[in-house]
């Protein structure tokens, strides 16, 4: 032991013979054991792959001169107060059980048989405590507990050792180092010892930040059977050097062999040659190939840092790149905006990405050089490698989806339309696929990997499917009908996924013919889907990340709220309801209330009676607006096709009558969006919403269905609100780059003024005319105005502020409205939720070798 000189080995001077006692003269190794360490807590990543590299090099230099340590444990390793590691008592069970049986050597032996024949059936009533070789020791019981929980299986069997028992105690303390809890542990030696040699750690207590390359390390490290486990420590050490380095972990890491040496394949074929030359050639020229290894399926859970916690789950949230090395995902950091955050597989820090606030549905390239999402009625993009974002379009409205082909075109979900296509450079968006009949929206694309063809999810006022379309031919074909799916997805594999009520759903897909050949079964369960949006992502590479959760709705409750804060909450279930209007005389609400993308529908609440009742059926309806004498509602619908404006009696008498009226467009739905009546009733608002641009203002004069163009926009514009005289419009613009409330004269010609100060949206008239209200963020915020000769506003206050919903992307219409004597507000606010904002991202690595025996496919 003396022989052994390394910087990692406690030294040994000398051997001391005084009185019959015998002692070893060490290395005085200053600082705490690393159990001293452990007790604190987990050791940071880094710091305990830096310490475990220098175990590695104390155990490898021992074992190439063939000593073993076989107590290796972190009572036995001491770090130094300049990080330096050093490992005490190199072989001294190996040493003293050469010199002959010791009493701990008798001891443990002893107690292990007896153990294994507990553990192995044998008679349970034998009581080890009354082992009179066991009472010597029973002071000792904590140190032998705490060995035990470090010996390999074959020490726990007493069945002999070598340096393969010190490689699986290197496992054990490197995942204790990691997580702070040892890998097998028990409250008795018999227990700890039964963990061993049966059962397995819990690799979910892993730190997300735990590299890939480390997770296989240690599943190698601590394999049962020796034969299977890693066999040199030197390899061990190679691959934390290679982590510590910043090396990237292979996308697809698991735990295959590494193949033969050439010469040692070629050896059947060279000798079967010699030994049959003609017989034995064409045996081997026909013998079936063998089957290729499968990948191991890995597990772990990303768990975000401190703060932060996953937002914009309305929208998918989560995206692999395709090689499956890199996870997007949007979050919030404590009060900031959501935007995007970039993790490499193989690294430990998720960094944010630039230039992605607001950020919603991110998407990688095909290359995994870009990330495409989408911010402020945009599509964008920007490099992984950092920099501003680029905008590729103008987009009105999106609701679920991105994709991007390797012939550089970018497929979209836009809101109400068929997919919509642009290149990747940017440009004009065009229509990509076409509607069926009855359909409203495509949803969730994803281009197959020829780009030929595209995945979506197709919806009708009354039914759903899960459909492909050729991209050269416009041929379409139906996947899966008559369930409500969303988010397709295709692995090379064979396979095809999507969400349905929460669960991953997986059929076999043959992408040349566009078939499936055989029924989806549900692949994995307990997925957060929020309408549409399904938290999940996979990879061509085979992996998988999702949230769990399940599905839920959204859920608001309608709240009076006062000028100065105080609720009332009204007396109807929550539901998904959107854009209250409170009807002139104050005892009617009419509101959108949204079941899914494809059931919208106008419902009205009378507040004397505390009922709700649908006011709408058939198609898509929304945007409900009264008519200054209440007897009317105007609402948007796609009931007779394209979107238009239509009126009911509000008494639900009579027949729906249509206002607007426009080519037929059987790809492209502009979306004319009611917004306010002048005060004869004669004139009505409304914004046209465009899937490739952002709107237009017009007026709707109803008496003879003439309509003018007030303003055309780049921007993001909309809320045109008709003050109580009707000679003003108040609105929202982000044409200072920053959405702003604008007051201009109607019809003109007069100036325009900027009424809030720092941001606003929502623009809502308080109806004696004197004041206009508008959204801050969570704040509502009130602007005296004068409006009898000319137009004056004062300096904006707030008069209250709270966690109600505010409107989204591409939307101005506002999310509450005011009592007509303007001294409440009818609020939306958000029903409780059991389930805290998500923190942790799922990962199973190789999820395509699991699918393979779940759902066979049809792949070659």
């Amino acid at each position: 032991l003396a022989s052994l000189n390394h910087p990692n080995i406690a030294a040994i001077y000398g051997l001391e013979d005084s009185g019959g006692a015998h002692a070893l003269v060490m290395e005085l190794v200053e600082g705490p054991t690393l159990a001293d360490r452990i007790r604190q807590g987990p050791i940071p990543v880094d710091e305990a792959l830096r310490i475990a590299k220098q175990i590695c090099e104390g155990l490898e230099y021992a074992h190439e001169r063939g000593i073993v340590h076989r107590d290796l444990k972190p009572a036995n390793v001491k770090v130094s107060r300049d990080d330096a590691v050093k490992v005490l008592d190199f072989g001294l069970a190996k040493a003293i059980e050469a010199n002959g049986p010791s009493t701990e050597s008798l001891h443990v032996s002893d107690l292990l048989h007896r153990m294994e024949n507990l553990l192995e059936g044998g008679d349970s009533t034998t009581d080890i405590a009354q082992s009179p070789t066991i009472s010597e020791m029973a002071t000792r019981a904590g140190t032998l507990l705490g060995t035990a929980a470090y010996m390999s299986p074959e020490q726990a069997k007493a069945k002999p050792v070598d340096r393969r028992a010190d490689i699986w105690a290197f496992g054990c303390v490197l995942y204790e180092m990691l997580t702070g809890e040892r890998a097998f542990g028990g409250e008795t030696v018999t227990d700890t010892l039964a963990a061993v040699i049966r059962a397995e750690p819990d690799w979910s207590e892993l730190p997300a930040a735990t590299p890939i390359r480390v997770r296989v390390l240690l599943q190698r490290c601590l394999q049962k059977e020796p034969r299977q486990r890693l066999q040199a420590i030197g390899d061990a050490r190679i691959a934390l050097d290679e982590v510590l380095s910043g090396a990237p972990d292979p996308a697809t890491a698991g735990a295959a062999a590494a193949r033969a040496p050439l010469w040692r394949r070629a050896a059947p074929w060279v000798l079967g040659f010699l030994a049959v030359i003609i017989a034995g050639a064409a045996v081997w020229m026909f013998k079936p190939s063998p089957p290729a290894a499968s990948k191991a399926v890995t597990r772990f859970t990303i768990t975000l840092p401190p703060g932060q916690q996953l937002a914009g789950l309305a929208q998918p949230a989560l995206a692999l790149s395709a090689d499956g090395t890199q996870l997007a995902y949007v979050a919030t950091n404590g009060s900031g905006p959501q935007q995007i955050y970039l993790r490499p597989m193989d690294g430990v820090d998720a960094k944010p990405v630039e230039d992605t606030q607001g950020a919603v549905d991110p998407f990688f390239s095909p290359d995994g050089q870009w990330l495409g999402f989408f911010a402020g009625e945009k599509l964008r993009k920007v490099s992984v490698k950092g920099g501003l974002a680029q905008t590729v379009a103008d987009v009105a409205v999106n609701t679920s989806g991105g994709t991007w082909s390797a012939e550089h075109m970018i497929a979209f979900t836009a809101y109400a339309s068929a997919l919509q296509q642009v290149s990747d450079a940017g440009g004009i968006p065009q229509p990509l696929t076409h509607f069926e009949a009855g359909e409203t929206i495509h949803t969730g694309p994803e281009f197959l990997p020829d780009g030929k063809a595209v995945l979506f999810a197709g919806q009708t006022a009354n039914s759903a499917a899960i459909a492909v379309e050729r991209i050269d031919s416009g041929e379409r074909r139906d996947l899966v009908r008559g369930q409500t799916g969303y988010m397709p997805r295709y692995l090379p594999s064979g396979h095809l996924i999507y969400v349905q009520a929460g669960n991953l759903m997986a059929a076999p897909f043959d992408a040349n013919r566009l078939e499936i050949s055989g029924a989806a079964v549900p692949a994995v369960q307990n997925v957060l889907q929020i309408t549409s949006g399904a938290q999940y992502s996979v990879s061509d590479s085979g992996s998988l990340v999702y949230v769990s959760g399940g599905s839920i709705g959204l859920g608001y409750r309608p709240v009076w709220v006062s000028r100065n804060g105080q609720e009332q909450v009204l007396n109807i279930p929550p539901r998904n309801y959107y854009q209250p209007r409170i009807s002139p005389d104050g005892r009617r609400i009419v509101m959108d209330v949204i079941g899914t993308v494809d059931d919208i529908q106008v419902w009205l609440y009378d507040l004397s009676r505390d009922t709700v009742t649908p006011f709408t059926f058939g198609g898509i309806n929304r945007h409900g607006v009264w008519t200054p004498d209440g007897k009317r509602i105007a609402f948007m619908s796609n009931r007779e096709g394209p979107t238009q404006i239509f009126w009911k009696l509000a008494d639900g008498n009579g027949n729906v009558e249509r206002l607007t009226s426009g080519a037929a467009n059987a790809t492209v739905d502009v979306l004319p969006i009611p917004y306010s009546w002048s005060p004869d009733g004669q004139l009505l608002t409304y914004v046209k919403l465009y899937p490739t641009k952002a709107s237009e203002f017009w007026v709707l004069h109803v008496r003879d269905g003439k309509t003018e163009l007030l303003q055309e926009s780049r921007a993001a514009d909309g809320g045109p609100q008709f003050s109580p005289d009707g000679h003003w419009l108040a609105y929202a613009s982000e044409e200072s780059g920053r959405r702003e409330i604008y007051v201009q004269a109607y019809p003109g010609p007069g100036g325009k003024w900027q009424v809030s100060t720092d941001g606003g949206n929502e623009p809502q008239w308080n109806r004696n005319g004197r004041e206009l209200f508008y959204r801050e963020g969570n704040k509502m915020m009130a602007v005296d105005v004068s409006t009898h000769s000319g137009f004056s506003a004062g300096k904006p206050r707030e008069l209250f502020k709270g966690n109600y919903l505010a409107t989204v992307g591409g939307y101005v219409r506002a999310n509450y409205d005011v009592s007509p004597d303007g001294q409440r507000f009818l609020m939306l606010k958000p029903v409780e939720q059991t389930q805290a904002a998500p923190t942790q991202i799922n990962v199973v690595l190789n999820w395509s070798e699991e699918l393979k025996r779940l759902v066979p496919s049809q792949n070659k």
